[in-house]
């Protein structure tokens, strides 16, 4: 009897075996990178659509800035926001296009509002409080301004922990004159674990952490935003989306 594999009583063709081997490899490779896009794709949809329980924290809201264009506050009321902060101005001369627009349109459609600045390393703290207060207006019912400190790959100062809180404290109480209130601090986690902000400055925070609740800072969050990818009907792009720690909830 012939050696060699056989095949309805032919001898097998040649190289047969290794194109069959590879062929069947290249299907489990091409099915392996479909389901791999199939779960990028379900997990990116669930990512541009989950907020926290509405029941464990009843008061929620967005933020938005420029990249959100002309934003619908009909819609984005609709979609559940109580409240929204805009960014507002940038170190010591940035001011956000859309700005103006955001607060007013937001107000008419019943929404509360805020503004938000961008901290800058590389900026006196003075010159950043009249950057604040020449586009910010103070208003009895605004929300509580909110400082923004994270780190900008345009600026590469890393100033002592001492002389950041005493300059932060500047910036803090020349705002904190102009608009009547107390502001709410946001560090990123880098940010913090770096200086310590929460440690050394007495004020209200707002934590940052998707999907799961932020576990940083020196004492417990007001404000979470909890979603930097939502996409909602009436923003281009995507929204941060917040939440405020119920009273009472340690």
């Amino acid at each position: 009897m012939a050696t060699g594999a056989v095949k309805g009583g032919r001898p097998a063709k040649p190289g047969s075996d290794w194109r069959g081997a590879i062929a069947r490899m290249v299907r489990r490779v091409v099915g392996i990178a479909v389901l791999l896009l199939l779960a990028a794709g379900i997990a990116l949809w669930w990512a541009a659509r989950w907020t926290p329980d509405r029941t464990q924290y009843p008061t929620q809201g967005v933020t938005v800035d420029a990249g959100n264009g002309d934003v619908h506050w009909g819609s984005i009321k609709a979609a559940g926001a109580d409240f929204a902060y805009a960014m507002a101005t940038d170190g010591t001369g940035g001011i956000d296009p859309k700005f103006a627009r955001n607060m007013s349109a937001a107000r008419e459609a019943g929404i509360q509002t805020g503004a938000i600045h961008r901290y800058s390393l590389c900026k006196l703290a003075t010159d950043q409080a009249a950057n604040f207060i020449r586009h910010v207006p103070r208003r009895t019912d605004a929300l509580p301004a909110v400082v923004w400190l994270d780190y900008d790959d345009r600026c590469p100062d890393r100033p002592t922990r001492a002389l950041l809180l005493s300059e932060l404290a500047t910036f803090l109480a020349q705002i904190e004159a102009h608009m009547g209130k107390r502001s709410l601090i946001a560090p990123g986690p880098a940010f913090e674990a770096d200086y310590k902000v929460t440690q050394g400055i007495a004020r209200t925070t707002w934590l940052r952490r998707d999907f799961f609740a932020p576990d940083y800072g020196a004492h417990p969050w007001a404000m979470w935003q909890a979603n930097d990818y939502i996409r909602l009907s009436g923003a281009d792009g995507t929204v941060g989306w917040n939440v405020l720690r119920p009273q009472g909830e340690q």
